[in-house]
């Protein structure tokens, strides 16, 4: 496997920490390996990640979005609530006859989805299924709440079995180096007073508090998603102030628009760095995604 040319071909230039990557991707991939890929935001992981699992000779595989895989796994498993098995026949299902699984922004917050996917790494390692995850938490780092953290260990361990952990280091944020929106996520904006609507039928309104504060799911923002590709949100406030599943699932929503770039807009009083800074959840992934927005507006 020459994954150097493979990337170089696409006409990016590489740094050291990612070609000390490569050389270590292009090793597992000889030797079928499974790869666990973690670092800061920004670096080219999925870049990097993406272009390993392309060049992997190998033709039953499947590169799935962690949120999308556990939207499906968790419909299939409703659709057999009542069928004896029915969390393994969703998983067999899901797995098919792929060789390679990939999984792109691997991370746990939810104690349900921890539990289901140490079932799910079980099916992989009974079925011999090679598997590359990008994440930006170390394997250690998966599930942070202390309340749920020693129930995700098992799960933890077959990562670390199942994956070589490869770290990319960090250095530059290559998602701002040239200055122009480079996706309509990206055009968005942090506003302090609500935009006029749009009238094409593309875009929706929520207040921070009906989409954040109630039992809502990524499946609903996934289903939303496919419909509206312009959100707006208003009345957002600091983030400390909230509850830790409020803060959780603001960050899943801003994960999915990101995923399905779509347009996003933020009404609020508060300055991006009030909004996600103080002692709310571990969010340096939902900071970074917002400061891809204009929020100087």
């Amino acid at each position: 496997m020459d994954l150097r040319a493979h990337v170089s071909s696409s006409g990016y230039e590489l740094d050291d920490a990612q070609l000390e990557v490569i050389a270590r991707l292009e090793e597992l991939g000889k030797r079928r390996r499974g790869v666990y890929l973690h670092g800061p935001v920004g670096r080219g992981k999925s870049f990097l990640a993406d272009a390993f699992f392309n060049a992997l000779p190998v033709k039953r595989k499947r590169r799935v979005h962690f949120h999308s895989f556990f939207q499906e796994l968790h419909a299939r498993i409703s659709e057999r609530l009542h069928e004896p098995g029915a969390v393994r026949k969703a998983v067999d299902e899901l797995i098919g006859r792929a060789h390679v699984l990939a999984f792109d922004e691997f991370h746990l917050h939810d104690i349900g989805d921890a539990m289901l996917m140490t079932r799910l790494l079980e099916a992989l390692e009974k079925q011999k299924v090679m598997v590359v995850a990008t994440s930006n938490y170390p394997p250690d780092g998966l599930l942070p709440n202390p309340l749920y953290h020693e129930h995700f260990l098992p799960g933890i361990a077959l990562v670390k079995e199942l994956m070589d952990v490869v770290e990319l280091k960090g250095g530059a944020d290559y998602r701002y180096l040239h200055g122009l929106p480079r996706s309509r996520f990206e055009t968005g904006e942090l506003l302090t007073e609500a935009p006029p609507p749009d009238t094409t039928g593309r875009q929706v309104w929520f207040h921070f508090g009906d989409l954040c504060e109630k039992p809502t799911s990524t499946r609903d923002y996934l289903a939303l998603a496919e419909t509206y590709d312009d959100w707006v949100i208003t009345h957002v406030p600091r983030l400390e102030t909230c509850d830790r599943e409020t803060q959780q699932r603001f960050a899943n929503v801003v994960d999915v628009l990101v995923d399905k770039d779509v347009r996003l807009t933020l009404v609020s009083d508060h300055p991006l760095a009030e909004i996600v800074g103080g002692s709310a959840l571990d969010l340096a992934r939902t900071a970074s995604r917002l400061e891809l927005i204009n929020t100087t507006g």
